[in-house]
């Protein structure tokens, strides 16, 4: 018989170490000869993130020991950071050329050479004032085209970004003039290049503030130039003001395939070669073959020599299928996958990606197109404890205000130890993701896990705003940020109260980045919530926009708020920092020490100001962590901490969670 437990003391065997062991998941796929490589988290290594190679006979190596760290920084959200070629110009090896995270140069690297990895750009000093992103190999194997990325003054928004030329030789390493700039820089932003199948055209994407990459991009395409010269005969093919398109590849015949949203989803469309009509290839699904462009380098979809096409689509959750262009037939691989990354590569008749379920983590996935059969080939889910754990997530969709729809995912307490009293309900977490134009998905998350085990309840809301729904919905936060997001997460929240699914005194709301703004607006505007966690949040509108962000979203408030020489009352009245005088939640708040986007200085410009006012809060601070947390030792104290404060919040007892003291 399963003993009885009040909700919120259940043992569990999902520790915080257990679910920072299991943080993050494998990214940027790609293949050299026919091994796959990706990059892979270490948490436990300084959250570094290494290369795996994957041999046809299935065997796994870490090329890179720490402390190398492959990641890239450009836009701070970073991008796509490592190209291969099965041998380098003068043969030998495989040749990696990657992004080392602490100097944001460029190495060169064969792996199976005797020498470690070679700079190939100049060191920039502390601040690593150049950045490299999206890399391709080029010119006979003796350059890499990539997104330049150059910081030309101490001021967020002194940067200039072009598509570079990188000698693999070497003589960039200690001489910047011998990087040959290929765009005029006209652009603020950029993505990596992409080349056609002869060489002599390029594509790639461009846009300037105050747009954000969803909101308007353009598709730029050019000849390659003369030899050392830069592009020329440039010109804009696709996008605009009004309309993203958020990737651009070439057909093995020299068609030009790319993903827009003129219609209000992200659709595929096709340039045949000679000719300039854009053909939609699988129209009027209104379902997202796209989606946000916060990295340079994502791939919703990648052409195969076959002519068809591998894409990721769907809505909400997503799916791998394989598309014929010639007749719209879309084929979806078989499986239990429901949230594919934006990472597809293609090697002959099969493709590899990056894909998760409600039961499994992120794993590195091949389709053979030929058979139909999709694999695990890397990175495999491994159940650290019984499955009998995991959370059973529900798929609602509820009701806000003005009728408008709010998609969610519900997860209630679960476990197989216990069972609550029938006269209790439970305490209940709604999860802000950030962004906010983002998108929670459908997958198992052993952070969710470690409080549905122990009795407390979690609903993930992609709230409007949110991608995976179509345009319409995202634009819902046009303007209103700071409204609409807190009122679809609190319409959730009190339907749970209503419906006796979630103990209405017994409320929480936390969240990290945008998901923090959320969260700190809810307590803030709403009286829903018990309590807040709070992780490296913006906070004060006017400060934010002042020059307290990196470039990429300085001028993202545009959208979400408006303009502040229109509207100055917004910057102020949205601002949680404003409302200090409502605040009386207890609230925990978590921030990197080392973060640029959400700097501390707007967590510490909220506790000066609830400083004296009785409201019992908590300030981490971690050192080495930037915007969102990768170290091991972080993840186990931001964890732990946060169940201290619904432990302590709801009135839960348990002797077992580390102490957290809440100052008022």
């Amino acid at each position: 018989m399963v003993p009885m437990g009040a909700y919120g003391t259940w043992p569990s065997p999902i520790e915080a170490r257990l679910a920072a062991a299991h943080d993050g998941h494998p990214d940027f796929v790609g293949v050299i000869g026919d091994d796959l490589w990706w990059t892979a988290p270490r948490p436990a290594e300084g959250g570094r993130r290494t290369l795996v190679r994957r041999a046809p006979d299935g065997t796994e190596q870490s090329v890179l020991p720490a402390p190398w760290n492959v990641r890239s920084r450009v836009l701070e959200y970073g991008g796509r950071p490592w190209t291969g070629a099965p041998a380098g110009p003068d043969g030998g090896g495989p040749l990696l050329v990657f992004c080392h995270f602490p100097d944001q140069r460029l190495y060169a690297y064969d792996p199976e050479g005797d020498a470690g990895p070679r700079p190939l750009t100049p060191a920039s000093g502390d601040d690593c004032r150049l950045r490299w992103a999206d890399p391709v190999l080029h010119g006979g194997g003796r350059e890499v085209w990539c997104v330049l990325e150059e910081h030309t003054g101490d001021r967020p928004g002194d940067v200039r970004r072009v598509i570079a030329a990188v000698p693999l030789d070497g003589s960039a390493a200690e001489d910047r003039d011998a990087v040959r700039e290929l765009t005029d820089g006209r652009s603020r932003f950029v993505t990596g290049p992409r080349l056609s199948p002869d060489g002599r055209q390029v594509a790639w994407l461009a846009w300037d503030h105050p747009r954000m990459p969803w909101d308007g991009t353009e598709l730029m395409s050019a000849r390659t130039g003369p030899e050392g010269g830069p592009f020329t005969g440039v010109r804009v093919v696709a996008g605009g003001v009004d309309e993203a398109v958020c990737q651009v590849e070439w057909g093995a015949d020299g068609s030009l395939l790319y993903a827009s949203d003129r219609t209000g989803w992200w659709e595929l469309y096709r340039i045949r070669p000679g000719t300039t009509d854009a053909v939609p290839l699988c129209p009027g699904r209104e379902e997202e073959f796209g989606g946000p462009l916060w990295r340079v380098g994502l791939t919703w979809f990648t052409p195969l020599d076959s002519g068809l096409v591998a894409v990721v689509h769907g809505r909400g959750a997503n799916a791998l299928g394989i598309l014929d262009p010639e007749t719209g037939e879309l084929v979806d691989a078989a499986g239990p996958w429901t949230a594919w990354e934006a990472t597809l590569a293609a090697h002959g008749s099969r493709v590899v990606g990056v894909a998760a379920s409600p039961r499994s983590a992120y794993e590195v996935v091949e389709l053979d197109t030929g058979t139909g059969r999709a694999r695990v080939v890397g990175s495999p889910h491994r159940d650290p404890v019984d499955p009998a754990y995991y959370p059973e997530p529900r798929i609602r969709t509820f009701t806000g205000p003005d009728n408008r729809e709010i998609h969610a995912h519900i997860y209630p307490p679960h476990s197989p130890d216990r069972i609550a009293p029938d006269d209790e309900l439970p305490p209940y977490v709604v999860w802000v993701h950030g962004g906010p134009t983002s998108h929670a998905p459908l997958v198992l998350d052993l952070g969710i896990a470690y409080f549905t085990s122990r009795g407390i309840g979690v609903a993930e809301v992609n709230y409007g705003g949110s991608t995976g729904y179509g345009r319409a919905y995202r634009e819902q936060l046009r303007e209103q940020w700071g409204v609409v997001d807190v009122e679809d997460c609190a319409a959730v929240a009190e339907a749970l109260a209503t419906e006796g699914t979630a103990d209405p005194a017994r409320l929480a709301v936390r969240g990290g980045s945008a998901g923090g703004w959320t969260a700190a607006a809810s307590l803030a505007t709403t009286d829903v919530y018990a309590c807040a966690t709070i992780k490296y949040p913006v906070l004060d509108l006017s400060g934010w926009s002042e020059g307290e962000t990196h470039d990429f979203e300085s001028h993202y408030l545009e959208s979400l708020i408006g303009p502040r020489a229109e509207v100055p009352g917004r910057y102020r009245d949205r601002s949680p920092l404003t409302h200090v005088d409502r605040l009386s939640a207890p609230f925990l708040l978590l921030q990197g020490l080392d973060d640029v986007i959400c700097p501390p200085a707007q967590s510490e410009r909220l506790l000066a100001a609830v400083a004296g006012r009785g409201v019992p809060h908590a300030y981490l601070t971690f050192e080495g962590e930037q915007h969102g947390f990768r170290r091991a030792a972080t993840l186990v104290r931001a964890l732990e901490a946060e169940l201290s404060l619904y432990v302590q919040t709801f009135g839960v007892s348990r002797d077992d969670v580390p102490p957290l003291e809440l100052r008022k």
